[in-house]
């Protein structure tokens, strides 16, 4: 069964995002990214496979290995997602730091 995962759900654990950043800088086989982690190896799939499904990890068969890469497309339209949301915050920090500029304590 093909279940499709939601994106936000996946990247909401601590060791995919480190999974994320670690492919993000160079194609990996299963075994090099369980390498980087304290976890079990069927531990590390059970995340590749999250990442897979909900399309952030791609997979590249090269002979007996599997190689997973970094989905560009997906990631972009996560973060094209999350700009109108990261522009508003940092409007409105922006503000409050305007407005904490302008206040003086009462001594």
């Amino acid at each position: 069964m093909n279940l499709r995962r939601d994106v936000f759900q996946a990247i909401a654990d601590p060791t995919r995002r480190a999974v994320l950043l670690l492919v993000a800088t160079q194609a990996m086989t299963a075994g090099a990214i369980a390498a980087n982690f304290d976890t079990a190896r069927p531990t590390v799939s059970k995340h590749l496979q999250i990442l897979t499904e909900c399309e952030l990890l791609e997979q590249e068969q090269n002979g007996r290995e599997i190689i997973y890469h970094i989905n560009a497309k997906k990631m972009k339209e996560v973060a094209d997602f999350i700009e109108p949301f990261r522009k508003l915050w940092d409007d409105r920090f922006n503000k409050l730091e305007d407005i904490m500029k302008k206040y003086k304590p009462k001594k």
